[in-house]
């Protein structure tokens, strides 16, 4: 029994450490401002009250606790560099949300260090019509070191004069960690104005921010008639294949965002989320790809082996 309560011991001290680790409560103090909150209803009408941008989709609102937050940063990551035209077309739909829900002239600054821009290149003035946002409402600079880029974002931010701030990173690079996230958190906080975190082949790690998005590419659906029926053959809005790493629901939660650029609005693509699923792979997913030419990649499909005689 004594080894028992040892044990039980060592691991509550272990969580209390990652929660410290984290930036996240302790689990003591979490259970004591519950229990607070619960019992004090002018607290938990406060916390209600905190400034949200609303997506209008019931389950996607109540997962992010009314919507993501006016007052602070969310991150939106891809797991490799291909995936870096979803991540960066779902910021800008986000953008161009934000604005349409605000009515607001105020432009939007992209800050992108140097590889996210050698890497992925620089926003496109034609492609940002066509995704709702009109190129004189967005400042795109690149400046050549991480550390001015987050000085940057952290000023912008500081600012409140402009409609959001999209900081662009690479991956995990070491001079950016927990304590320079709950900085430019703090600060997108004090403005109430938010904070869009875009990193492209980055993977999980400890931030500030308010909910975490893994997004990769999805095919878009047909385009819809005005009687309701789908076009053959043709191509739609955008869909977004979306997974809530980051928030307080206990597992992760998986879907099909679509983007129209002509009405500003989002809505669950249930056409494409029933032909793939992350906890509903595809049957066969057909062979993979050959080995390229130059360098290494993943092997070819090998088919049965036959014995063969020698030929001497």
């Amino acid at each position: 029994m004594a080894e028992n309560a040892t044990a039980r011991e060592t691991l509550f001290a272990l969580r209390e450490q990652i929660a410290r680790m984290e930036g996240k409560p302790l689990p003591s103090l979490a259970a004591a401002k519950q229990a607070d909150a619960a019992a004090d209803p002018e607290a938990q009408k406060s916390r209600n009250n905190q400034p949200r941008l609303p997506f209008g989709i019931a389950p996607l609102d109540a997962a992010l606790d009314g919507g993501l937050p006016f007052d602070g940063l969310t991150e939106i990551r891809s797991m490799v560099m291909l995936d870096a035209g979803a991540a960066s077309g779902f910021v800008l739909a986000l953008a161009a949300y934000l604005k349409a829900m605000e009515t607001s002239e105020a432009p939007v600054l992209w800050v992108g260090d140097v590889v996210s821009r050698q890497e992925a290149g620089a926003p496109y003035a034609v492609g940002l019509r066509q995704f709702g946002l009109d190129p004189h409402e967005i400042l795109y600079a690149s400046p050549r070191r991480l550390d001015d880029a987050l000085w940057l974002a952290e000023a912008a931010v500081a600012s409140g004069v402009l409609s959001a701030t999209i900081l662009e990173i690479r991956g995990n690079p070491r001079h950016f960690g927990l304590t320079e996230s709950r900085r430019l958190g703090l600060r997108a906080k004090a403005a109430g104005r938010p904070l869009f975190l875009l990193r492209h082949a980055g993977e999980e790690e400890a931030s500030s921010a308010f909910f975490r998005f893994l997004v990769k590419p999805a095919r878009a659906s047909g385009r819809r008639l005005p009687n309701g029926s789908m076009l053959g053959g043709s191509i739609g809005h955008p869909v977004f294949q979306l997974t809530l790493e980051k928030s307080r629901n206990p597992a992760p939660l998986s879907f099909f965002l679509e983007w129209n650029p002509r009405d500003r609005q989002f809505s669950l693509d249930r056409e494409t989320g029933e032909t793939s699923s992350f906890r509903n792979p595809p049957t066969h997913p057909g062979a993979g790809l050959p080995a390229s030419a130059d360098r290494q990649d993943r092997s070819s499909v090998l088919g049965p082996v036959v014995a063969n005689e020698r030929a001497s």
